[in-house]
Parts: C-alpha cells; sequence; structure tokens
C-alpha cells in the first residue's frame, strides 16, 4: 500500500509589496483588494437587474449592515452575558442584553415565561442545538419530510443515506402532507407520533404556504410527551408584525433565522420556555429545565465565541420590526404573494395547495411536462432567480418538478401588487419559450445546460426577455450600503 512522504514541500508562497501608499488597515476595499471589490460590485449589479424570488432572501437595511461592519466584529466574548471568558466585555454584555430583549418584545412574550439565545450562528446550527440541549444522542425527532416542504435540518434522509446530520446524530422520522390536497396530514402525524414517540416534535417548514395548526401539534406533542419545536424561520418576519398565527401560545421551543422575512442579517434565535411545564394529578410542578440545557448547546456545546457584530445587526433589525413601517411591509408581502400566485395561474399554471397564506408558493410545473431545474436555469438566465424545488409526490430532490418564489426581497425593493403582475408574465414567458424547445434539449441537466449555452434561437429569446427584466428591475432601488 502506497503512502505519501511524510514530508509534503510546500508551495512558495508569492508576496507583493503594496505601492502607491495603500494603507491595508484604512483605505477602502476598492484601493486595498479591486479584485474582491469587482467581484461584490458585480454582485450588487446582479440584484439591481434582477429579481430576487427565492423564499429565503431579503435585502436588509443600511443600519444593519452599517451594525455588520462596525467595531463589533473585533471582540472575542465566550460565554454569556456577566460569565464571560475574557475581559472587556463591557459593551458586547449590553449589545447581547439589548437584543435579548427586544427580541421578547418583538413576539409579544413575557421574560418570566420565555429565554432567548441570541448567539447561534444560523438557522440549522440552532436547531442542531435544540436536539443536542433535549433530544440526546440516537434519540428520536419528528419534522415534515423535505419532499413535502420540510427542512434539511428537521432530520431528512433517505433510503440510501443519511442526508442530513440531523438524521446521523439523532434517529428520525417524517410526517407527510396529503399528496391530492398538499396539506399537513394531521390524523396520519397523530398516528406516527404515538407510534414513533419521538422527544421533540417539529412544527417547521421551507416550502409550505398555508398556516400551521399549532394547537393541533401542542394536542399531539402533549399526548406524546413530545417537546413541541416550532421552527419558523421563513414565517418569523410576518409572525413579528402580527399578521399570521404565532407558534409561541403553544411551542416548547421556537427558533428562527434573522436574515429572512425578519429582514436583518444571517444569524439565529432560539426561544425557550421557562417556569412551570406540567402540574400533575397531585398537584406537584414540573418545571422546564431549557434555559440552562440550551445555552449549554450552543455553548460550549457547539460553538465558541459569538459573532458580535451579528448579534448587533439582530439588534438593529429587531427595533425595525417594532414599527408600523414593519408591519406595513409584511402586509404588503401578503398582498403581493397572493398576486403572484393568483397571476401564475390566470396562465394556466398550479400552485400547491391552491395557493398561499404567506410569504412563499410553490409553482407544481409537472403538467407542463418542465422540471424544476430546467425552470430554474432558465429563469435565471433571464435574471429572474428562484429556486427548484420539490412537490408533493416526488420521488428525487435533485429533479424536482416545482419551483418555489417568494415576495420578501422584492418587497423590499417597493414592488407592490402590480408589480408582480409583471413579475408574473415574465415568468410565463421563460417557462414558455422553454416548453418549445425543451423536447431538444437532451435528457439530463448537464445535456439542457449545453443546449441553453450553445443555441442560438434559444439565447435570442431569452436575451430578449432578459433585457426588459432588467429595464424593468433597475427603476427599484435596493436598500444598503452604498459602496460603489
Amino acid at each position: 500500500m502506497a503512502t505519501r512522504e511524510v514530508h509534503t514541500p510546500l508551495v512558495p508562497v508569492q508576496r507583493f509589496q503594496y505601492k502607491n501608499n495603500e494603507n491595508i488597515l484604512k483605505d477602502h476595499v476598492e484601493k486595498i483588494d479591486p479584485e474582491v471589490f469587482e467581484i461584490m460590485k458585480n454582485e450588487k449589479a446582479r440584484q439591481r437587474r434582477g429579481l430576487e424570488l427565492i423564499a429565503s432572501e431579503n435585502f436588509t437595511s443600511k443600519a444593519v449592515m452599517d451594525a455588520l461592519g462596525s467595531s463589533m466584529c473585533n471582540k472575542y466574548s465566550e460565554g454569556y452575558p456577566g460569565a464571560r471568558y475574557y475581559g472587556g466585555n463591557e459593551f458586547i454584555d449590553q449589545m447581547e442584553i439589548l437584543c435579548q430583549k427586544r427580541a421578547l418584545e418583538v413576539f409579544g412574550l413575557d421574560p418570566a415565561k420565555w429565554g432567548v439565545n441570541v448567539q447561534s450562528l444560523s438557522g440549522s446550527p440552532a436547531n442542531f442545538a435544540v436536539y443536542t440541549a433535549i433530544v440526546g444522542p440516537n434519540n428520536r425527532i419528528m419534522g415534515l419530510d423535505l419532499p413535502d416542504g420540510g427542512h434539511l435540518s428537521h432530520g431528512f434522509c433517505t433510503p440510501a443515506r443519511k442526508v442530513s446530520a440531523t438524521s446521523e446524530f439523532f434517529q428520525s422520522m417524517p410526517y407527510k402532507v396529503d399528496p391530492k390536497t398538499g396539506l399537513i396530514d394531521y390524523e396520519a402525524l397523530e398516528q406516527n407520533v404515538m407510534l414513533f414517540r419521538p422527544k421533540v416534535l417539529v412544527a417547521g417548514v421551507s416550502c409550505y404556504a398555508r398556516h400551521l395548526d399549532y394547537e393541533r401539534f401542542w394536542k399531539i406533542a402533549k399526548k406524546s410527551g413530545a417537546y413541541l419545536m416550532a421552527d419558523m424561520a421563513h414565517i418569523s418576519g410576518l409572525v413579528a408584525a402580527g399578521l399570521i398565527p404565532s407558534p409561541f401560545e403553544y411551542a416548547d421551543v421556537v427558533t428562527t433565522t434573522t436574515h429572512k422575512s425578519l429582514r436583518g442579517p444571517r444569524g439565529a434565535l432560539i426561544f425557550y420556555r421557562k417556569g412551570v411545564r406540567s402540574v400533575n394529578a397531585k398537584g406537584v410542578e414540573t418545571l422546564y429545565d431549557l434555559e440552562d440545557k440550551i445555552n449549554a448547546a450552543v455553548f460550549p456545546g457547539l460553538q465558541g465565541g459569538p459573532h458580535n457584530h451579528t448579534i448587533s445587526g439582530i439588534a438593529v433589525a429587531l427595533k425595525q420590526c417594532l414599527s408600523e413601517d414593519f408591519v406595513a411591509y409584511g402586509e404588503q408581502i401578503l398582498k403581493n404573494a397572493k398576486t403572484l400566485a393568483d397571476r401564475l395561474k390566470s396562465h394556466g399554471y398550479e400552485i400547491a395547495t391552491g395557493g398561499t397564506d404567506n410569504h412563499l408558493l410553490l409553482v407544481d410545473l409537472r403538467p407542463t411536462g418542465v422540471e424544476g431545474a430546467r425552470a430554474e436555469h432558465a429563469l435565471d438566465m433571464a435574471h429572474i432567480a428562484c429556486n427548484k424545488n420539490t412537490c408533493p409526490g416526488d420521488v428525487s430532490a435533485l429533479r424536482p418538478g416545482g419551483i418555489r418564489l417568494g415576495a420578501p426581497a422584492l418587497t423590499s425593493r417597493g414592488f407592490k401588487e402590480q408589480d408582480f403582475e409583471s413579475v408574473g408574465d415574465f415568468i410565463h414567458e421563460v417557462i414558455t419559450i422553454l416548453r418549445k424547445y425543451n423536447s431538444q434539449a437532451g435528457k439530463t441537466i448537464k445535456e439542457f445546460k449545453e443546449f441553453t449555452a450553445t443555441n442560438a434561437e434559444f439565447k435570442a429569446e431569452i436575451e430578449q426577455i432578459a433585457k426588459r427584466v432588467e429595464e424593468f428591475s433597475s427603476k427599484f432601488d435596493i436598500p444598503g450600503n452604498v459602496l460603489f
């Protein structure tokens, strides 16, 4: 058996000398690193000229970006306020406490009954921290199946392999939607929960356009003895605005990202109940012990020092959530999503569950004969960004039958209902062209992409739409810092 050399020679490092009196600690990125600056500039131009319809994306504010680029990024602060492993954390503590206070205020929570951890780096790590805290290795979780609108971090696996680490370290069993209606089958869910007996039942989605029945989830969890965890990552902004049902009345734990409809930086929040969990027939109380377990799972269990610039940005975003402007923003999201669904239905497209109650919709393209991956690629060529997505009944996540569309990002740019009608028309034009050429474009997605890159007629038709999309989209501003 061949082995590598013990001493592997290193490649010589090519160094350079800054010229023209550049100060690497003080000068703008345009001067210090033109290569990086050019990529950032190109990305912002892409965002400006295109239509961002990915449901998990948004445009955060200049104020949030100011916080992200502040001196808060310089500080190390392992631990929690008042109990750090480093000195010099007076103002870091103030910021984290302020962020926690605002997080509870935004969702109408009593600090005596709820706490919140603001250190988790993103949504999937937040969910993993919850499982680590209250499930334990090889114990059971249950979440909505990914092809039915769930999320990887809810325990997704296939018969062939454990796709997510949440299915590697915990036993998982999915619940499903009714394939005819696309709605969660709560009766089947209850039956499976009573058989599987998970320690955590997850009420959360990544592509489900209807309200969740949190009361029904709670009754099922209570009956089986499970903790109810709500993952509201997609809808937390709408919950914060008071526009859709809140999970907090029923859930034991609630997680959310902060960069989707909440319109903050890329981070996460973990809310947990405090106080009395239950009282038995003899009047003996059982108290929640989630706070210490969840905090210990985040740090030191899964993370080191928190990202203080992100916590600062979350605090800013949460203050914005308390404004009437944010409520109006949420109302417009709902109007725009419904408008887009109705416009596409008027063009003959099938919308999963028949419509939407929130910020997103799932377009089932299977009746058109077009795969979701092909639609995603063709739309991207026309400066329309979305993502391929499984539809109820799909057997492959790699070749799904639909596309997921979301309204938050374009609503942040000022789009109204009439603008989303135009967006729906652009999508229809692209899909129509795609159907025209689909039979010529090969059987695999690789062959399809080669076709779209080389077929002059297809490219010309898509480019005509792309020019109109760019002209249309460029009329709307992009929030954020103005660096270029």
